[in-house]
């Protein structure tokens, strides 16, 4: 898993916060909806979700049209038919996927405790790929 540890430490499970912001006016019922999806685009990237993984997503939207004014008991919101989630749907999932590939190839080496997690080879990576006939960039 590219972890050198202190010997005897166990197999971290790992976790994952995902952050998931839209300008599209959803109610919090459709970003539960839409944060489930967040999810796809994890299991898109190899996630098992362990026993001992924390996999989180948040959502909100940025429209003005769900904001809910302070001190107000009643308002009225617009939100999106369910009908129209579908592209949000495959946009969250291939976003998501995305962005961990994104954070994947972009991290550094790094130590603390003892322990030192190791950028993934980029080279290396590119050479896989060459093998199995995926254009490279």
């Amino acid at each position: 898993d590219g972890i050198e540890r202190d010997p005897g430490m166990r197999r971290p499970e790992g976790s994952i916060m995902i952050i998931l912001a839209t300008d599209a006016p959803l109610s919090s019922r459709n970003l539960r909806r839409l944060a489930a999806r967040a999810i796809m685009g994890l299991s898109r990237t190899g996630s098992a979700a362990g026993n001992g993984s924390g996999d989180y997503v948040i959502a909100f939207s940025t429209h003005k049209a769900v904001r809910r004014p302070r001190g107000l008991a009643g308002y009225e919101t617009y939100d999106l038919a369910n009908a129209e989630m579908t592209n949000l749907f495959q946009a969250t999932v291939e976003a998501t996927e995305e962005a961990i590939y994104n954070s994947i190839f972009m991290a550094t080496t790094v130590s603390s405790n003892g322990n030192t997690v190791r950028a993934v080879p980029l080279d290396e990576v590119r050479s896989i790929l060459a093998r199995y006939g995926v254009p490279g960039r």
